[in-house]
């Protein structure tokens, strides 16, 4: 049909249709935040601008400190306490060169790993990975007995060395048995001594612990770790105080700057006065902009603005195929997106072309930025492309909805691709920033094996943490109903399923982070690394095994405490 054919179709539907139609229509909770944050809008950045004085005293320690330690254990431990107080973006070429160093004399054997400990072992293996170095996981054999399992004999006391192992084991890749061997060994030991604490563990060890796992470092949101961490850090009587302080000062800056662009994206939304003119809509500015602190650093923050706007804009489109649209209203608006033209929408009911409109503002906003590099044609073409083929998903969910079709659980995962949203993100992210070419735009939206683990680990997690709740109302089939179809299995083995398969995609990731064979950039990776982070963060926080959820994320509540933490309160100095 016709894009002129299915407009006078919907028209006549309209005008026929009888008093008793009904949407599928979802409420969901107020905005929990209110106006709070348009404060910030105006707020000027004196703060930020006024200790950069001291922030430079400061950042001419750690230099000192990471310059003249001789000792690999005590450097190692400075980088770690760095990167996990989130203030590694200062010192980005001192901690590479460092470990470039470190990783050169254990190639060389200048030094002898026989003599060292568990955790020197571990903290060397996360470094060295984390920074895309290829150390072997067989450094951790020698800990192992003469049956080939870890010798709790050996190790099964040293807390420590146990803590940094499972840590380490989080940036395994495919193959490597010893780390998932390693990941069964240490939770087991961490997490019994958490249920059966007798006092063996000091307070803030144990909350240490207890951190890492329910969200282990290497999975976990740096600036949303960084808030506790600073704390614990600072009941550490072993803490450097020049760290501490440079720590809590950069925090404080980064927030003042953080509330400046939330409280812009809030002037934003309600300008559109989206609350009034799409009612059916989630109003989540803050919950959205806080998505964005995946890169926190002062350099993106209009990546940031926008990432925040996006996913908003998301939110929208989604509440629009999912609890508005009818199938014939959906396929006009999808029409419309490919074309990108408001003109083609004119019989949708107005709240649908609202919904539209806020895309295609977004897009002019991304052009006016990408204008003063000289690539705005180049980068609103994969742009308009990456929303195109995003809404398209939705579109095929919608009509399985409609047509109460349950597809495979591989037909359900290639079209779950495109509606997890995490190729549109970075699509824009990319279109932001320096490596915005042909090429990468090509590499992204062609869904090599990185970007489909991450976009899966979204869809899969979303799903684990939602199913529940959607399917108490008219809804699409789930990850959860096409697994237990295509497999023939119970509710319980689709669960054990889909978080193995979840496992799987992360050592994707960690084996694109380590070997790069498409020789990405590396901050390109970092962004990829960094949704996966972001996804974890939204979905983890599952009531139990089997994903009794209640959508706490969409009304808000489930951020409520980390956005005071991260946005509204600062850290007394």
């Amino acid at each position: 049909m016709s894009l002129a054919a299915s407009a006078l179709a919907l028209k006549i539907h309209y005008e026929a249709r009888d008093d008793d139609f009904k949407r599928p229509f979802v409420k969901y909770s107020p905005n929990i935040w209110g106006n709070i944050f348009l404060q910030f809008d105006s707020d000027p950045l004196e703060v930020y601008d006024n200790t950069r004085q001291q922030d430079q005293v400061y950042k001419e320690k750690v230099r000192m400190y990471l310059s003249s330690s001789n000792n690999i254990l005590e450097k190692l431990s400075i980088i770690d306490s760095i990167q996990q107080l989130d203030i590694s973006y200062h010192f980005e070429d001192e901690i590479g060169e460092a470990l470039e160093q470190i990783y050169n004399d254990l190639a060389k054997n200048r030094f002898n790993l026989k003599e060292e400990n568990l955790h020197f072992h571990s903290l060397l293996f996360r470094l060295l990975r984390q920074k895309g170095f290829h150390i072997l996981s067989d450094i951790f054999n020698k800990f192992k007995n003469n049956k080939g399992k870890f010798n709790n004999e050996m190790i099964g006391q040293d807390i420590q060395g146990i803590w940094s192992l499972y840590e380490a084991a989080q940036l395994s890749i495919h193959g490597e048995d010893i780390l998932e061997e390693a990941i069964d060994f240490t939770y087991a030991n961490l997490k019994s001594r958490i249920m059966l604490n007798n006092h063996q563990l000091s307070p803030t060890l144990a909350t240490h612990i207890d951190q890492c796992l329910r969200q282990p470092l290497h999975r976990a949101i740096p600036r949303v770790k960084s808030r506790s961490y600073i704390s614990l850090y600072e009941k550490d009587p072993s803490h450097n105080k020049d760290l501490l302080a440079f720590a809590k000062l950069d925090f404080n800056m980064l927030q003042k700057m953080h509330q400046n662009e939330v409280g812009s994206n809030t002037k934003w939304w309600r300008e559109l006065e989206m609350a009034r003119k799409v009612p059916y809509t989630r109003d989540r500015v803050v919950e959205a902009y806080f998505w964005s602190l995946i890169i926190p650093e002062p350099k993106y923050s209009i990546h940031r603005r926008i990432l925040g706007k996006l996913i908003t804009c998301i939110a929208t489109l989604d509440d629009t195929y999912d609890n508005y649209g009818t199938i014939q209203e959906l396929e006009l608006f999808t029409q419309a997106m490919h074309r990108w033209d408001m003109g083609h929408i004119e019989s949708l009911p107005e709240c649908m072309k609202v919904a539209f409109s806020v895309a295609v503002k977004l897009c002019d906003e991304i052009e006016l930025q990408t204008a003063k590099n000289g690539n705005s044609t180049l980068v609103l073409q994969y742009v308009k492309q990456a929303f195109f083929n995003f809404v398209q998903g939705y579109l095929v969910e919608a009509k399985w909805c409609d047509e109460k079709y349950v597809p495979t659980y591989e037909e359900y995962k290639i079209n779950g691709i495109a509606t997890s949203t995490c190729p549109l993100q970075m699509t824009i992210l990319i279109g932001l920033g320096e490596f915005a070419t042909k090429d990468m735009f090509d590499w992204i939206l062609n869904n090599p094996k990185v970007m489909k683990a991450v976009s899966l680990i979204a869809r899969l997690m979303d799903d684990l943490g939602t199913h529940k709740v959607e399917q108490e109302r008219e809804h699409v089939a789930s990850a959860v109903e096409c697994c237990m179809k295509q497999y023939d299995v119970s509710e319980e083995d689709a669960y054990k399923l889909i978080q193995i398969e979840i496992k799987g995609y992360w050592k994707d990731i960690n084996e694109a982070c380590l070997i790069n064979l498409d020789d990405i950039p590396k901050h390109v990776l970092d962004l990829i690394l960094g949704l996966a982070r972001a996804v974890e963060f939204t979905y983890s926080n599952i009531d139990d095994a089997m994903g009794n959820f209640e959508d706490k994320f969409s009304n808000g509540q489930l951020s409520k405490d980390y956005v005071v933490a991260l946005l509204l309160d600062p850290i007394v100095s």
